[in-house]
């Protein structure tokens, strides 16, 4: 059936939708949020009131809607905020740090507790005090391992950045594969029902002849098995309507008791644009995962250079200034200033297995980064291979349509003159299903497969100039 080849294609499409978060890269452990990944953008954050009315919803609207409230597109934006703060927290080891403090001691002394006995002197002594107001500085002057890190960090927010970027084009492609085949269902349903009522029509010509003795009882029971056959693949279309329309809710945040009908049609144009090569320059320029990747290798980078740095001596200067006394009024300032040099003498085993394990990082990320650019050059190919395949699918089923359609029409005319059963009516009309079936499912192959490209191409949200044909 139709719905099973829509289901295929759509569940294919679905498990290629792959985003990429920015690696952690060793040495780094930040709070984590929970990254996005490819069942994030089939959810969202539900927002709004069920209207008592049904609502119109066209394809852009429900794009934008997706674009607000997907899950993916939330949870990619707490990635780039954890990234943030990550960058914020390795800029902090560049910089000083500076503390104030302000103390008010007071204290009495049980002498014969501490084992403490002298003639003469009291046994306890007190209560005295002290009053100390003080600021600190420490800050550490050279420390090349943090510099690596915070330029890693930052390189690892720039890759948070694109890949928020890019899942704003994974939403498109998304929420458009769901309303296409909201769009296909509804095609489906359509065409169920003039086939259910072209075989009421057969099914009370049979009964008639069967009743006036010009045809036999197996032309009726035939004409009823195919009537109700029918009914059975209306019932299903129809469940499957309302199921792919809550999964369309269930994309863009819309109440799923909200009842809506889509204001759009399924757009049929031809595309030729097929100069591959150029297509693979602009998909290898403007995806935003390719480029995330390229930014996070960039990190991988820094941190192994970090990993190489800790051999290096750092220099650190702690200092503090503050007043100390009886009270404020009689105190004296007193300041105490303090530098070290550190070099590590013995630590060979953990700097050798920082070492090896941040070159396994950059190891990783660089054969990604070079499958990555194959992706981007395999998806652009086999986004034009569907588009050129679906659209002579398209040209040939409306041929079929029309063919099986005529056929249909001269079948029920032999039959009404008696000049054959019904037989090749019952032929005719699972031909004209099957034709309607296959141009339902071309149709909605044609605009995912122009939806791809446009994902594939780093340009999803320009998707109207691929849907539309131009």
């Amino acid at each position: 059936m139709v719905k099973n080849e829509i289901c295929a294609w759509a569940t294919g499409l679905l498990l290629s939708l792959a985003i990429a978060a920015p690696a952690r890269t060793a040495g780094q452990t930040p709070p984590q949020a929970p990254a996005p990944t490819a069942g994030s953008f089939q959810g969202s954050v539900v927002k709004g009131e069920v209207s008592p009315q049904s609502i119109g919803l066209s394809l852009d609207d429900a794009i934008q809607r997706g674009l607000s409230n997907n899950l993916g597109i939330i949870l990619s934006g707490t990635e780039t905020a954890t990234a943030r703060a990550q960058r914020l927290s390795q800029l902090q080891s560049l910089l000083p740090s500076i503390d104030f403090n302000a103390k008010e001691s007071v204290q009495q002394v049980d002498l014969p507790a501490e084992g403490l006995r002298f003639p003469g002197i009291p046994t306890v002594i007190g209560p005295f005090g002290y009053t100390d107001v003080r600021a600190s500085l420490s800050w550490s002057l050279v420390d090349l391992p943090s510099l690596r890190n915070y330029l890693a960090a930052r390189h690892d927010f720039s890759a948070a950045q694109l890949t928020a970027e890019d899942a704003r084009d994974l939403v498109v492609l998304t929420v458009g594969n769901a309303y296409l085949l909201v769009l296909a269902d509804q095609a489906q349903v359509s065409s169920a029902e003039a086939q259910v009522q072209t075989a009421k029509v057969s099914l009370d010509q049979a009964i008639a002849n069967h009743n006036a003795g010009t045809a036999p009882m197996l032309d009726e029971l035939r004409a009823r098995v195919d009537y109700q056959t029918l009914e059975q693949q209306l019932i299903a279309a129809r469940n499957a309507l309302e199921k792919d329309k809550l999964a369309l809710a269930r994309t863009i945040g819309l109440p799923l008791a909200q009842v809506f009908t889509l204001t759009d049609q399924a757009p049929y144009a031809a595309y030729d644009q097929f100069d591959v090569n150029a297509l693979i320059a602009q998909a290898q320029a403007n995806r935003k995962d390719l480029a995330a990747l390229v930014e996070q290798t960039a990190a991988a980078k820094e941190q192994r250079k970090a990993a190489t740095d800790d051999r290096l001596p750092t220099v650190k200067v702690d200092a503090d200034y503050g007043d100390i006394g009886t009270t404020l009024a009689h105190s004296h300032g007193t300041v105490d200033a303090t530098g070290t040099l550190s070099v590590p003498v013995f630590k060979e085993f953990e700097l050798r297995g920082e070492a090896q394990q941040a070159q396994a990082q950059l190891d990783t990320t660089e054969a990604q980064l070079s499958d990555k650019k194959a992706q981007v050059d395999a998806d652009v190919r086999d986004a034009l291979l569907d588009i050129d395949s679906a659209q002579k699918e398209v040209e040939v089923a409306r041929s079929n349509m029309d063919l099986a359609n005529e056929a249909l029409k001269e079948a029920q005319e032999r039959y009404a003159n008696g000049v054959s059963d019904n037989l090749p009516v019952s032929e005719a009309q699972q031909s004209v299903a099957q034709a309607d079936n296959q141009y339902v499912v071309s149709l909605y192959r044609h605009n995912v497969a122009k939806l791809t490209l446009a994902r594939a191409l780093g340009a999803g949200q320009s998707y109207k100039n691929y849907v539309g044909g131009k």
